[in-house]
């Protein structure tokens, strides 16, 4: 079933791109976090995704939120990606699939590839709480970021 908005946000610890540990919980009562899961690093749409939101960094800062990436890659490989594309924002690891499993955001198989993150974006809330939850069933297709921006500035 898939995360409604109003729900508790499932918590999780995944590896950032140097290899240490980002908590969600972590960020409760500080600050809203948008999750955007992407399929996989080094492709056009996710590539173009991740520029697009780092060109705009600055508006998510001004709203009080903090932008993290996930995809099933390595920290490896995402380190060398956001490094070639200069990324200004978290990217996370789910290497082992849980989090995109707890998200119901993973595809059965793309490209002959199971358990790849679905498209998707979630905004929560300071107090854990999902605000706004977009799965995205065609991988080609990006979220919609001017309800993203909405909803953040509808936290205050």
């Amino acid at each position: 079933m898939s995360l409604q908005v109003g729900q508790e946000a499932p918590d999780f610890t995944l590896k950032n791109t140097n290899l240490e540990d980002v908590t969600l919980s972590s960020f409760r009562g500080q600050k809203n976090v948008v999750l955007l899961f992407v399929p996989l690093a080094f492709t056009g749409v996710c590539t173009n995704e991740l520029c697009s939101v780092r060109d705009n960094l600055n508006s998510y800062a001004n709203l009080n939120a903090e932008v993290i990436g996930i995809s099933v890659d390595s920290p490896f490989a995402q380190k060398q990606w956001k490094e070639k594309e200069q990324l200004n924002f978290t990217l996370l690891s789910d290497f082992n699939r849980e989090v995109v499993k707890a998200y119901d955001a993973q595809y059965a198989s793309l490209l002959g590839l199971q358990g790849v993150a679905k498209r998707s974006a979630f905004v929560i809330d300071k107090e854990g709480k999902v605000r706004y939850a977009e799965v995205l069933e065609e991988a080609r297709n990006l979220p919609n970021f001017d309800k993203i921006q909405t909803t953040l500035q509808s936290l205050g």
